[in-house]
């Protein structure tokens, strides 16, 4: 399900819960105007085993819905306070939705050129080929002439196809990087924007726990759970074994961090005993980070673009002009020299 979907279905059914409606009551009728798919699959059987009169904790652990969403009700239920914090899981997933539209708007415009310049560089490749080895005896001139050899032609047409392999290998290496879900969460925490949205999503989620009554501990062991196969998830399980040692103050357990910049640790640490404080405030600043620098590089991306593509389409069309410019000298010669 969409994060704009999971934002939409909390705040319905955080508001059917405040109205006074039981969970299993609210969650049939939220089921009954869904449509089809697994998410609801998943909440109308939950509603099935409450009405059974299956424990909470027992249904949330049989069905397959996010372990933080299953997390968070879980602490909503323990805290007597389920729809406030529905309230705070549907504005958390409202932001992520928000973030990765502008990370997914940010990657349309550098895909489409990638695309069009493959288009366009194999098209000229394919064409210039066909017309240097045809039957149509343009190049014969310049071979018989001397002035341009079989091996000066060969190594124009190399020349001519490295732009389109290159670029088919960089189409290649950037489907790979979408479609593959490892290197897509690799590469969200070292690219710019990327890092900062997903520094900002770290900091919402554990600022929503804390604040909903988890421990420090469960929080960073879940945060870890959650973020395994990035570079954050090691670090956040060695937070977690710090602060088993005894560390406290989260410039301890954060100590050395290379996945975490500075300025995070440093927010953190100004929530002093309060880490929820501190996380809040890290989600705050690193969200309008986030928000300008995928901005920037939205306006910065289009133009680069554009230019790379014609500076690439100029440098496959340079050792064919140099190939031509011994055909049109020899075209000139009899006009200079005169009848």
């Amino acid at each position: 399900m969409k994060y704009e979907e999971l934002a939409f279905v909390n705040q319905q059914l955080a508001g059917m819960l405040k109205s006074g409606i039981p969970l299993e009551g609210a969650l049939r009728q939220l089921c009954a105007n869904m449509r089809r798919g697994q998410y609801r699959t998943e909440l109308d059987a939950l509603e099935k085993d409450l009405a059974k009169g299956v424990p909470l904790k027992e249904a949330l652990a049989a069905r397959k819905l996010p372990e933080f969403y299953v997390r968070m009700i879980q602490l909503g239920a323990q805290s007597n306070d389920l729809p406030g914090v529905l309230i705070l899981v549907a504005d958390y997933y409202q932001r992520a939705h928000l973030g990765w539209t502008r990370l997914k708007g940010l990657m349309v415009y550098p895909v489409i050129v990638l695309v069009a310049s493959l288009g366009l560089a194999a098209f000229v490749a394919v064409i210039c080929t066909t017309v240097m080895g045809g039957d149509a005896g343009l190049f014969d001139p310049l071979r018989a002439g001397g002035s341009t050899s079989e091996f000066e032609l060969r190594s124009t047409l190399f020349a001519m196809w490295t732009a389109p392999v290159a670029l088919l290998l960089i189409t290649l290496a950037v489907a790979i990087a979408l479609l593959v879900p490892a290197f897509r969460r690799f590469l969200r925490w070292w690219l710019p924007g990327f890092r900062e949205s997903s520094l900002t999503n770290l900091a919402s989620s554990m600022n929503l726990m804390l604040s909903s009554g988890s421990h420090l501990g469960e929080a960073l062991d879940l945060a870890g759970r959650l973020e395994s196969g990035t570079p954050a998830g090691p670090e956040l399980l060695r937070w977690k074994s710090r602060l088993a040692e005894g560390n406290a103050k989260i410039a301890d357990i954060a100590k050395d961090s290379k996945v975490f910049p500075p300025l995070f640790v440093w927010l953190l640490a100004q929530g002093g005993e309060d880490l929820a404080a501190g996380f809040k405030k890290a989600t705050e600043i690193y969200s309008a980070r986030a928000s300008y620098r995928t901005e920037l590089l939205l306006y910065v991306t289009l133009p680069v673009s554009m230019l790379v593509l014609g500076m690439m389409i100029l440098g496959q069309f340079l050792p064919l002009f140099r190939a031509l410019t011994p055909m049109i000298d020899q075209l000139g010669d009899p006009w200079i020299g005169g009848p």
